[in-house]
């Protein structure tokens, strides 16, 4: 039996904070095999995340900033979590200038943002880890590469794996890891390959809603998909008689949370803005969406997450 999609997410958004540990706030995929090379140092478990990361000297910078953010105490809290952390050489990177001003009270989200894009829920080992994508508490994601020269988390090197702590474990890494901070609109309009499906959203007023907080999964259809459809439709749609259904096409293309394609594939259908469902189904080892076929998938937002496809979806 297909799972209803929105279901689906938001267990999986529950399941998120449920191991994050809710109880406070705090500093103070697939198959490729787990790296032996990544140096490794086992602690013994005496201290939670916050207290090991102090105790550890190589993390003073990312003690500082989460302690700026107000988010101690989610790294004292029960979880477990799995913290990537950035050595004090790591942060040293970004500029004392970059710094300072991440550390500022007005640019405070921002910094929760950055840092809990360096948590995920649960306790990974090295041994677990796999070529895979892991959502983190910021809501994105970030890829796991394991292989020969260690483990990489989005391409920032793993120097000291498996510090285990009360309520989790710590891996160090050699660089600060940056979410997007683009909304979806933002990321199609940037993209040359969305022109008329950005032009379409203004035509219907839709930019700002899709700027919102979301998060929102898009199926984004590229220019060579629009231009599979009559010349005429896409015109008439553009009429400013037109402009409730033109709507209704593009709320079509949107889910009202944040589904990557792994969600998808194993959800089987999902409820539309429109309030009408699309099909998720694998067909060729690719993600389709009622007969489109996903030709890039989990491009991050910091609203939600884009899928572009190669045609456009029409409600029925």
């Amino acid at each position: 039996m297909k799972r209803h999609l929105a279901v689906f997410a938001g267990l999986a958004f529950a399941g998120v904070i449920a191991l994050a540990g809710g109880q406070g706030n705090s500093c103070s995929g697939d198959n490729a095999k787990s790296a032996p090379a990544t140096p490794k140092h086992q602690s013994r478990e005496e201290g939670n995340i916050l207290e090991t990361a102090l105790a550890a000297g190589k993390f003073k910078t990312l003690c500082a900033a989460v302690r700026a953010a107000g988010l101690s105490e989610q790294l004292r809290a029960k979880g477990p979590i799995t913290v990537f952390a950035p050595t004090d050489e790591a942060f040293a990177k970004l500029g004392t200038a970059t710094i300072e001003s991440l550390l500022l009270p007005e640019n405070k989200e921002k910094l929760v943002a950055i840092l809990t894009y360096h948590v995920v829920a649960g306790k990974v080992l090295s041994g677990d880890v796999r070529t895979m994508g892991a959502t983190t508490l910021n809501g994105q994601r970030v890829d796991l590469v394991s292989g020969k020269g260690g483990i990489t988390v989005d391409g920032a090197q793993v120097v000291m794996a498996d510090v285990t702590a009360s309520n989790g474990v710590i891996h160090a890494i050699d660089t600060v890891l940056m979410p997007s901070e683009q909304t979806v609109v933002e990321v199609a309009m940037e993209s040359a390959q969305f022109k008329t499906l950005c032009k379409l959203l203004k035509a219907a007023g839709l930019t700002d809603a899709l700027s919102g907080p979301g998060p929102y999964t898009v199926f984004a259809p590229t220019d060579e998909a629009f231009a599979k459809v009559d010349r005429a439709t896409l015109d008439s749609l553009l009429e400013p008689e037109n402009k409730q259904k033109l709507k209704d096409v593009l709320k079509y293309h949107v889910l009202k949370a944040r589904v990557y394609s792994d969600q998808a594939a194993k959800a089987g259908e999902a409820h539309t803005a429109l309030g009408k469902e699309v099909r998720l189904t694998v067909r060729d080892e690719s993600l389709r969406v009622n007969d489109a076929k996903v030709v890039k998938a989990n491009i991050d937002a910091k609203n939600g997450v884009i899928h572009v496809i190669d045609e456009v979806l029409i409600p029925e």
